[in-house]
Formats: C-alpha cells, sequence, structure tokens
C-alpha cells in the first residue's frame, strides 16, 4: 500500500529542511543492510549527520518539488537508482565517510547472491567425516583423508567476485562455517556544495592536491610569457622580467636609477667592494684570537710567579 498524502508533505518537508540545513549529502547504497543495521549507523552518526530514506519515485519527486530553489539538485538525480539512502552532514567528510562504511557485518554465501569479493577455501583439516567428500569432488578441491577426517590439499577459489553464487558452493560454504561476505553502507556519490564527486576524491592528500595546483599556475604562466598573454599568473614573472630588464639598459648606457646605482658602483670598481669587505673579515677574525694571546700571557704571568716562588732575583 503506498504513502498517504500526509505521509508524503511530511517526507517533503523533512526533505526540505534538511537539505537546508546541512551543505553536504552522502548517496548510499544500502543493498543486504538489515534494519538492525541501519540503526547501528543512525547511532554512530547522532550529533554528526541524519540518515534519510525513502523510495526513489518519492525522492524524486521531492527533489523535482525543490528544484526551483536549489537547481543544482539536479545532478543528484542520475545517482536515484536501486537501494538508494541519503547521510546528510556538515561534518569533516572524511570522518563521515568512516563512520558510513566502517559499519559492515559478515554474512553467509547465499545461492543466487552476486559475491562482491573472491572467496577461497583455505587449506587444512575440515573436521568432516570421509562421507562429506562428493561436496568436494562436485567442485574439484582436492583433499585426502587424514586421521579419519577431511582435509583440504590447496587454497581454492570456489567463488569470483561479480558471478552468482551456485547452490553448491554455498552449501560448502555453510557446512565449513565460512561468512565470506561483509555487507554494509557504500557511498555512492557525494554532494557538496553544489557539486557532485566520486567518494574517492576524498583518498587524494592535501599535498597532491596542492603540488597538482601549483603544477597548474606553473604551467599557465609558462604559456602567458611564452604567447605574451598577460594572466594572474604571469604577471609577477612578468614584472621581474621587466625590472631585469631596466637593469640591463641602465648598466648599459648612463641612465641610472636607485636601483642600479649600487650594481654600477660594483661594476665600475670591484676591488673598492673587495676592500671593503675584507677589514670587516679581518675584524672579526682577529677579534676571535685577539683573547688567545691574553689567555697566554696571563698563564705566563702566573708560570713565572710560581718558579720565583714570589720572589725578585736579588731578594
Amino acid at each position: 500500500m503506498g504513502a498517504t498524502r500526509a505521509t508524503k508533505e511530511a517526507y517533503f518537508e523533512k526533505l526540505r529542511h534538511l537539505i537546508e540545513t546541512y551543505p553536504s549529502i552522502f548517496l548510499v547504497n544500502v543493498d543486504n543492510v538489515s534494519s538492525t543495521q541501519l540503526h547501528q549507523i543512525r547511532l554512530a552518526l547522532r550529533g554528526k549527520g541524519v540518515v534519510l530514506m525513502g523510495k526513489n519515485t518519492m525522492v524524486r519527486r521531492a527533489l523535482r518539488g525543490i528544484l526551483a530553489d536549489f537547481p543544482h539538485f539536479e545532478k543528484l538525480m542520475p545517482y536515484l537508482k536501486g537501494n538508494i539512502g541519503f547521510v546528510f552532514t556538515s561534518g569533516d567528510l572524511k570522518d563521515i565517510r568512516e563512520i558510513i562504511v566502517s559499519n559492515k557485518v559478515s554474512a553467509p554465501a547465499r545461492a543466487g547472491a552476486v559475491a562482491p569479493v573472491d572467496v577461497f577455501v583455505p587449506a587444512g583439516n575440515t573436521g568432516m567425516e570421509p562421507g562429506k567428500t562428493s561436496f568436494f569432488q562436485a567442485l574439484s578441491i582436492p583433499t585426502k583423508i587424514a586421521r579419519g577426517t577431511i582435509e583440504i590439499v590447496n587454497d581454492v577459489q570456489v567463488v569470483t567476485a561479480g558471478t552468482k553464487v551456485g547452490t553448491s558452493e554455498a552449501t560448502l560454504l555453510n557446512m565449513l562455517n565460512i561468512s565470506p561476505f561483509h555487507y554494509g553502507m557504500g557511498v555512492v556519490q557525494i554532494f557538496s556544495d553544489g557539486n557532485v564527486f566520486a567518494p574517492s576524491i576524498l583518498d587524494i592528500d592535501e599535498k597532491v592536491l596542492i603540488d597538482q595546483f601549483m603544477g597548474g599556475v606553473a604551467t599557465i604562466a609558462a604559456i602567458s610569457l611564452a604567447t605574451g598573454f598577460p594572466t594572474i599568473a604571469s604577471v609577477g614573472h612578468s614584472l621581474v622580467n621587466s625590472f631585469k630588464n631596466l637593469l640591463a639598459v641602465s648598466v648599459a648606457t648612463d641612465y641610472e636609477f636607485e636601483e642600479s646605482k649600487q650594481i654600477k658602483e660594483y661594476l665600475a670598481n670591484p676591488e673598492a667592494f673587495a676592500a671593503a669587505a675584507a677589514p670587516a673579515a679581518a675584524a672579526a677574525e682577529s677579534g676571535a684570537s685577539a683573547e688567545a694571546p691574553k689567555e697566554d700571557a696571563k698563564e705566563d704571568e702566573e708560570e713565572g710567579s710560581d718558579d720565583d716562588m714570589g720572589f725578585g732575583l736579588f731578594d
């Protein structure tokens, strides 16, 4: 039975309120997520985010109703497929994503279910009686009988990711008490500040972003300087290059300005600058060595008084 008109209106109002309150939205997939697990995720997000679920048709209708005021939410429409929910937040996106994806529960293999990962049966003693070797033979799993029980000789892959779990595979995995799958919320897309992007963007380190940005600025500056088209990235380089050209003209001609005066004086008489620098260096060196003779003289004076035992030559 469909939702009543009052229920739909309440949902629309709640969705609009959340959109106006929170700047960021996680679109999450909730396939194979139980109600108990969803409740645990809500508790983990308490004070940091709000989970909102709803049928895709109702969500689309609610979003269309607010597009006049929030036209950028049109970008969310293509992703409203399957079991999709929303997590509204104003917190750090990396922290919120970690809370969302960390809540996972293990689940047994069910016949007909699509495997999210490859599944292997490990080598070792199964503890099963020899009469059940037919299960292993049906799946071409090499075994041997050791101490009255079935032992798997090698690790064997029984399910490939993206394929459906067969009845024999599901039965064998359940007999071995192997729960190979882990289910939880998965982040599909992230909407923040009017932009939609993949969750993998959050894995990029800030240093990488800064380095790439600075590399782009350097490229723009190089192109601008090569083409003579000024940009914000190249204006600093253009000013420095122009100043260098002015210095070169000043040095090559009689024209002089404040910044070029010292350079021209140095080029005209480099010995004077070298002579001026030498006394300063000599003074520093003599200052360091002046204390040594004083200490030597003091030591000689003390040694002399000790040799004369405190008396003069004719005393």
